[in-house]
């Protein structure tokens, strides 16, 4: 984990806090950028396209690599990665960092996070990140993970920042998971988190990540936060909220008042659709459709109270 330097850009595209309506983004990463307080999101496909300036101070999002998957789904999770950085390092105006909200490996070997930090420091960029349940496999309760990726964190590896105006808070539900594998904060990372924003302001607008869903997508397949709801009870007063997840390796959105959340797909492998298969697991797509399920979303402000406006891109097709 890197602490990147403060910037005081000045946000060139203003809109009223809370007009954040919905979002989607790609498997090979999203351009996050503040205007006017308010994070948005913007494809990178478009981003490289010079469609749309960013705003001073931008971040990516990228989720779920699973280096060293190699299954029919995807025999080269390792190559879709390496897409997406060839990507950001494509991008004509560099972002501020990277976040990745979890499974950087498959198994949680050595090897496998060898090759993902080698990708990923081609980007150039600070990097942010939370584990996902498939970097906490090893026999030590994530101690590999940890020494890698948790410098300077608290508990099992979580932590904040502030950066652009915004306030960013890193946390880990991946740690005794309850039943199905819903995802679990505890009391700990709690009272941490309450402690952690009790003297920000409510204009503060507030980023939070982590691997599994803070709300309850699907709670047969464990696609949820057991205690999400006491975390998102802490952060109602913030004018401003954004909630960014992995996963499910799909697209799911949802706005409740102040607070957006947003599940971003892979850049390994799609999964089905909740409850459209018998269990949650990589899924095998007709050969040469994967990078439509790992496509780019374009995200686009409109100014005044108009909802976003969308457009999703795929990889191919």
């Amino acid at each position: 984990m890197h602490d990147p330097t403060d910037s005081d850009g000045d946000p060139s595209r203003p809109s009223r806090r809370g007009a954040l309506e919905c979002m989607a983004w790609a498997g090979t990463g999203l351009l996050w950028t503040l205007g006017g307080g308010l994070p948005r999101a913007v494809g990178l496909e478009r981003a490289l396209a010079a469609e749309a300036a960013p705003a001073p101070f931008s971040f990516l999002q990228i989720s779920d690599s699973h280096v060293g998957f190699s299954k029919p789904a995807n025999p080269d999770a390792l190559g879709t990665l390496r897409e997406a950085v060839e990507r950001i390092r494509a991008l004509p105006q560099k972002p501020a960092f990277i976040i990745h909200t979890g499974d950087i490996s498959h198994l949680s070997k050595d090897g496998e996070f060898d090759d993902a930090d080698q990708i990923l420091r081609e980007t150039g960029l600070p990097l942010f990140f939370v584990p996902g349940e498939h970097d906490l496999l090893d026999d030590e309760q994530g101690r590999a993970y940890l020494a890698r990726y948790g410098k300077g964190s608290r508990g099992a590896g979580w932590y904040s920042f502030d950066q652009g105006g915004i306030h960013f808070i890193g946390l880990v539900n991946v740690v005794d998971l309850k039943a199905g594998g819903l995802g679990n904060l505890g009391a700990e990372q709690l009272d941490w988190l309450e402690a952690d924003v009790a003297g920000l302001a409510s204009s503060t607008p507030v980023v939070v990540f982590a691997h599994i869903p803070l709300w309850t997508v699907y709670p047969e397949w464990g696609w949820g936060t057991q205690d999400g709801a006491r975390a998102l009870a802490l952060l109602r007063r913030f004018g401003s909220v954004t909630v960014l997840n992995g996963h499910i390796h799909q697209i799911i959105q949802k706005v409740e008042g102040n607070v957006a959340f947003h599940t971003a797909r892979s850049t390994a492998f799609p999964q089905p659709a909740p409850g459209s298969a018998p269990s949650p697991g990589p899924m095998k797509v007709p050969a040469g459709e994967l990078r439509r399920h790992l496509g780019i979303a374009s995200v686009t402000l409109v100014r005044g109270s108009e909802p976003l406006a969308i457009i999703d891109t795929p990889l191919a097709g």
